[in-house]
């Protein structure tokens, strides 16, 4: 009588398992930490260098979440290759030291790029306020803005307004204006604080108009009203020019004061 034997299938070593939870421990214990560094990281950069709405508007979010998360999986995953409790003790200790220094260095690069294209100054222009970067002012002549104004913050933002330019000026400020650099990006046109809140009121558009425009947007800007704990009719808006353009600033008729934020659009 025949008899049918079945192979049995090979089992993996006892060894080789016992490797690959080690090595899934360990990167998940990196995975852990490097959340934990990002966590820091967003709040340095979302609570100084990218404050509400410029998260949103200058893009400061996505940028973020791109570098972070690309440094975040990267560290693990290159663990969970070199990690082997077979190894001699230092030299898996110096493959780690390696992985975390490049790690860290990826991330340093990555804030150090987010730095330099935070918003620094929101400069009113005629109508309408421009977000301009650290990045846009390099080798600018600071030195022609106001005394106040000649160092950009390293967080927050400076609030300013531009004055015309003058008939002798003009032809400059076009030709810069066709080329991309504006006049909030020229410090020569800036004007000083104290002129700020005049500036801002008379040039802030009454928010009860654009609610009777885009009455679909009644809810959102009666709530951002609240939050700036103004009523409607003592408020006006100013659009942002800036990567993203859905957005206003809420202006305080009273004191000339930016007061709150509405992700509506303004123009």
């Amino acid at each position: 009588m025949d008899q049918t034997i079945t192979p049995i299938a090979p089992q993996p070593p006892a060894g080789s398992r016992l490797g690959l939870r080690a090595r899934l421990r360990a990167a998940g214990i990196h995975l852990v930490l490097s959340a934990g560094v990002a966590a820091l990281a967003a709040g340095l950069v979302f609570g100084l260098w990218y404050p509400t709405p410029f998260r949103e508007i200058s893009g400061g979010r996505e940028l973020f979440l791109l570098v972070v998360s690309v440094d975040v999986v990267l560290g693990p995953l290159i663990t969970f290759a070199v990690f082997d409790r077979r190894k001699p003790r230092r030299e898996l200790a110096r493959d780690l030291a390696v992985v975390a220094v490049l790690q860290l260095a990826g991330l340093g690069y990555g804030l150090h790029t987010v730095f330099v294209v935070r918003p620094v100054v929101a400069a009113l222009e005629v109508d309408r306020l421009r977000v301009v970067r650290a990045i846009d002012l390099e080798g600018v002549d600071l030195s022609k803005a106001p005394p106040e104004f000649r160092r950009l913050p390293l967080w927050g933002v400076h609030t300013l307004a531009t004055r015309p330019p003058r008939p002798e000026e003009k032809v400059d400020a076009v030709l810069l204006g066709l080329s991309g650099v504006d006049l909030g990006m020229q410090p020569a046109f800036w004007r000083p604080a104290a002129d700020v809140p005049d500036a801002l009121r008379r040039a802030a558009r009454p928010l009860q108009g654009l609610i009777r425009r885009h009455p679909e947007q009644a809810d959102t800007l009666r709530q951002a009203a609240a939050a700036a704990g103004r009523g409607v009719e003592r408020l006006g808006y100013l659009p942002w020019l800036a990567r993203r353009t859905d957005w206003i600033a809420l202006v305080d008729l009273d004191s000339g004061r930016i007061v709150g934020h509405a992700p509506v659009d303004g123009f």
